[in-house]
């Protein structure tokens, strides 16, 4: 999967970057680097289902799909 991401300077000198496919999921870093590292982990968490929402059962089939 690839998403696009915005890094913009903040007023405090810090990078900002978010993903503007993902509403909501922001985050920054002393550079530029740590920018992206910090968006990485934001995005992972932003794209973790609850353990609850995974239980298969006689109704519901969980599957996975790669992007």
């Amino acid at each position: 999967m690839n998403l696009k991401i915005i890094i913009e300077h903040g007023d405090d000198g810090y990078f900002v970057a978010h993903c503007p496919s993902l509403k909501s999921c922001w985050s920054q870093g002393r550079t530029r680097a740590e920018a992206l590292a910090n968006l990485r982990e934001a995005i992972d968490l932003y794209l973790e289902p609850a353990p609850a929402e995974l239980v298969a059962n006689e109704e519901r089939e969980v599957v996975e799909l790669t992007l």
